[in-house]
């Protein structure tokens, strides 16, 4: 997908509620999962959004409940976001200015690149590529808008 859709503010638009389906596929087993839920964007006190992610984990038959929280803060540039873990940890980087956006995150011997993309006001989708010794998987995620 070549067009995609600039977002002037990215806290003022992800904020809401969210469907969520990811796919998870290991590349070095070709194992598959999924994952489907809502992601909640909602009010962090200080400034920017809390990340609240919730849904159903399904993996090699077994599904199980699976959630994540990470707080999305103001970036050093308006209108970007400063992603980190629940515990403050830093993650990446979010500018969807032009509508696309990719970032890295070294996790131990293991290298994260994400890639975001926006395709119009109520569809976005990241693509995760995570290499390294411990893990080769990539993890495609599409975010609906609800409500």
């Amino acid at each position: 997908m070549d067009a995609w859709w600039p977002v002037t503010d990215v806290l003022a638009h992800l904020a809401g509620r969210w469907r969520v389906e990811r796919s998870v596929r290991d590349l070095a087993s070709g194992d598959e999962g999924e994952f489907a839920g809502v992601t909640v964007f909602g009010p962090l006190e200080g400034g920017g959004l809390l990340h609240e992610e919730s849904g159903d984990f399904t993996w090699q038959g077994v599904t199980r409940p699976a959630t994540r929280t990470l707080r999305f803060l103001p970036g050093g540039v308006p209108g970007t976001a400063d992603v980190r873990f629940a515990d403050g940890r830093p993650f990446h980087d979010l500018d969807l200015r032009s509508g696309r956006h990719v970032a890295g995150h070294p996790c131990a011997a293991d290298l994260y690149r994400g890639e975001f993309t926006v395709r119009d006001a109520d569809h976005w989708r990241s693509v995760w590529r995570v290499g390294g010794p411990a893990k080769d998987l990539v993890l495609v995620t599409g975010y609906t808008r609800e409500g």
